[in-house]
C-alpha cells in the first residue's frame, strides 16, 4: 500500500508527467521541448515537407515544424479540449496557413501526404498502426516516435535523453522499395 502512495504522489512532484486526457489508445501527456526537438532534429525536417503529428495534444510539434523547420503541420488529436487549445496555439502564432488540427482518430488519419509522422503513443496502439504506416507512407518518409517502438520495425536510430530514466526517441525510414 505504501508502495502505491508513493508512486501516486510522484505524479505531483514537478517534473514527473501526469496524464491529462486519456483515449483509449493513449493518455495525453506533453513531450519536453527539448524532445520535441530532437524528434524533428533527427527525422530531418526539410522546409515545405509535411509532418503528421498523431495524438497531436496541444499542438507543439506542429508548431515548432512550422516556426524552426519552415515545414507544413498537421496534426490529429480525439480530446476536443486539446483541439481548441492547440487551434488557439496556433492562431495565437500566426501559423493558420501552415498548421492545422484535425479532431479525429489516428487509427483514422490521412497519412498518404506526410514526409514526418511523430508520434507519442502506447507500444500496443503503434503496433496497431503499423498497418497504416506501412500502406499510406511513401519511401522515405520518417517515423519518429517518443519512448514507444513500434513492433516488428527496427529503428535507423535511436536517442536516449536525461539518463537512465529519460526519454527515447526511436527514428524510422521507410525503404525506398517496400516489401
Amino acid at each position: 500500500m505504501r508502495a502505491v502512495i508513493f508512486v501516486l504522489g510522484l505524479t505531483a512532484l514537478p517534473g514527473f508527467a501526469q496524464p491529462q486526457y486519456s483515449s483509449k489508445l493513449a493518455p495525453y501527456v506533453a513531450s519536453p521541448v527539448r524532445v520535441v526537438d530532437l524528434m524533428l532534429d533527427i527525422a530531418k525536417v526539410k522546409p515545405g515537407e509535411t509532418v503528421v503529428d498523431l495524438g497531436s495534444g496541444d499542438g507543439r510539434i506542429l508548431i515548432a515544424a512550422v516556426e524552426h523547420y519552415k515545414a507544413k503541420a498537421i496534426g490529429f488529436e480525439i480530446s476536443p479540449k486539446l483541439v481548441t487549445q492547440a487551434r488557439e496555439r496556433i492562431q495565437r502564432e500566426g501559423l493558420t496557413d501552415q498548421a492545422r488540427v484535425i479532431q479525429g482518430d489516428v487509427m483514422q488519419a490521412d497519412l498518404s501526404g506526410a514526409d514526418v509522422v511523430t508520434m507519442y503513443l502506447e507500444t500496443k496502439t503503434n503496433a496497431d498502426l503499423r498497418p497504416r504506416l506501412e500502406k499510406y507512407l511513401k519511401p522515405g518518409a520518417r517515423v519518429v516516435s517518443h519512448d514507444y517502438a513500434i513492433p516488428g520495425w527496427k529503428p535507423t536510430r535511436v536517442e536516449k535523453l536525461d539518463g537512465r530514466q529519460g526519454h527515447m526517441i526511436y527514428l524510422y525510414e521507410i525503404p525506398a522499395t517496400k516489401q
